[in-house]
């Protein structure tokens, strides 16, 4: 399967295919689109070594963040239009009203760095990106940082499918490791993201 993935990265499919996933899990977190790109990253290292050639491994970088900043977007001003209905669901839990709490301080005082983080934890990217919108947080002060949210997830995780293939070979081990260490980033950013017994009396 993945020496036919390989030849598919070589043609325009597989960059839809990548972006399509990306930019819909804002919505459907559960569509595997991290897995989707790693696999894709490892085809085209398996590609090059068959092939001598260099895979466009910034082409499916630069495919990934574009998907993922519009999908942001999408979702941002969904929630920015969404009126009183989403603000009455986010009102009736107190964990998002803290986190929309804690994200706004974060965007007024430049330190998006919290939309970074929540790129790589399960849910997080679509919580960052509604909240964002609930909030009325400017598109000046949540776009920048979730284009470099996106472009960091992207770099990472076709960094893990490329160099895993090389290390490993391109086999599914090769997959599953990169695929576990992308999980495993997900697991460390929901850890740092969790609110701290302190934070949750305050809010």
């Amino acid at each position: 399967m993945l020496e036919s993935l390989g030849s598919l990265t070589g043609s325009p499919w597989i960059y839809a295919m990548v972006a399509l996933s990306v930019l819909l899990d804002v919505f459907v977190p559960l569509l595997p689109s991290g897995v989707l790109v790693i696999t894709a990253a490892t085809a085209a290292a398996a590609g090059s070594a068959a092939t001598g050639q260099v895979p466009d491994v910034m082409a499916l970088i630069l495919c990934a963040t574009t998907a993922s900043v519009l999908g942001d977007l999408a979702a941002y001003r969904l929630a920015f239009r969404g009126g009183a209905r989403l603000d009455r669901a986010i009102a009736r839990s107190r964990r998002l009203t803290t986190a929309q709490e804690r994200l706004g301080h974060a965007l007024s005082a430049g330190g998006g760095a919290l939309v970074v983080l929540a790129r790589f934890a399960p849910a997080g990217r679509s919580v960052v990106s509604l909240l964002a919108g609930t909030a009325h947080r400017r598109a000046r002060d949540f776009l920048p940082w979730s284009a470099l949210a996106g472009l960091s997830w992207a770099a990472y995780s076709v960094a893990l499918g490329y160099f895993g293939a090389h290390w490993l070979g391109a086999t599914w081990l090769a997959t599953a490791v990169s695929v576990a260490a992308l999980f495993g980033a997900g697991a460390v950013a929901a850890f740092v993201m969790r609110p701290r017994p302190g934070q949750a009396k305050a809010g």
